[in-house]
């Protein structure tokens, strides 16, 4: 077992005039080196919980630690050598006319030596594949891939864990592929990722651990081959498994599928 990175324990946040309730006790233990899902329908809670551990929202109660580190008294951008969040639009975290003034402004104002700002800035052009708009105003570039540009900020960031806000959504397939060589990368480094996404093939294909929240908690914890045949926990959280689970599912095969592959060799 994976020694802890993340310990989420008892979270409650309670927020405005009539005490709406967003999270009600979540307790949620994050490995390093995993990768983790989030699921469920809108407003279950997830995007309120990655927000507190980034340290972006605060709870009313309840305890968060990052790498032992208690969260409570700690800003954003102290928690930002540990935590880098990519919300799922990009136009809420950029604030510079240039990528590459984009890309190095956290890195020149943590004052590193200038080899190491280069060295990190190439290197996070070549992983999200956007070394020909270096030079662009990153309102200048297509959607979809100024999403890569704030996943190269928080990559050259270099935090312990990386939250990904659905980063499937307007995605076609060089995205996808892109976005798989982002894992691939922050896996080879041992880095955690956390993400929230509705895409259940995109799920399957890169996760070790769903974790589904619904009625703000989490209500079920595992692998995507026990989440995804878990009928009464998808009603519960409002979601489907992927299309080949379905398939596999109606056609009665014994075997647990989760992609085309394996639906193929289960059918012969």
């Amino acid at each position: 077992m994976s020694s802890p990175l993340l310990e989420v324990k008892d979270l409650q946040v309670i927020v405005g005039e009539e005490q709406k309730v967003l999270l009600d006790g979540l307790n949620l233990t994050v490995n390093a080196g995993e990768t983790h899902v989030l699921m469920g329908h809108n407003g279950a809670g997830k995007s309120t919980t990655v927000k507190i551990i980034d340290n972006i929202y605060k709870p009313t109660s309840g305890t968060i630690l990052v790498d032992g580190i208690d969260t409570k008294d700690k800003t954003t951008a102290e928690i930002a050598p540990h935590v880098g969040y990519v919300f799922q639009n990009p136009n809420d975290q950029i604030f510079n006319d240039d990528v590459t003034k984009e890309i190095e402004y956290v890195l020149r104002y943590w004052k590193l030596p200038e080899e190491e700002i280069v060295r990190r800035r190439n290197e996070v052009l070549d992983v999200t594949g956007i070394r020909d708009f270096i030079h662009t105003h990153p309102f200048d570039i297509p959607l979809p891939i100024r999403k890569f540009l704030t996943v190269a900020v928080v990559l050259a960031v270099g935090p312990d864990y990386v939250i990904l806000d659905e980063p499937t959504a307007g995605q076609d397939n060089w995205g996808r592929a892109q976005l798989k060589t982002v894992m691939d990368y922050l896996q080879n480094k041992g880095k955690t990722i956390i993400t929230i996404s509705h895409d259940m093939e995109f799920v399957a294909e890169n996760f070790d651990r769903v974790i589904v929240m619904a009625h703000k908690n989490v209500i079920a914890d595992g692998s995507c081959r026990e989440i995804f045949y878990r009928s009464d926990i998808l009603a519960d959280a409002r979601v489907k498994p992927p299309v080949c689970t379905e398939i596999a599912q109606k056609l009665g095969l014994k075997e647990k599928v989760l992609n085309l592959q394996e639906l193929v060799a289960a059918v012969r």
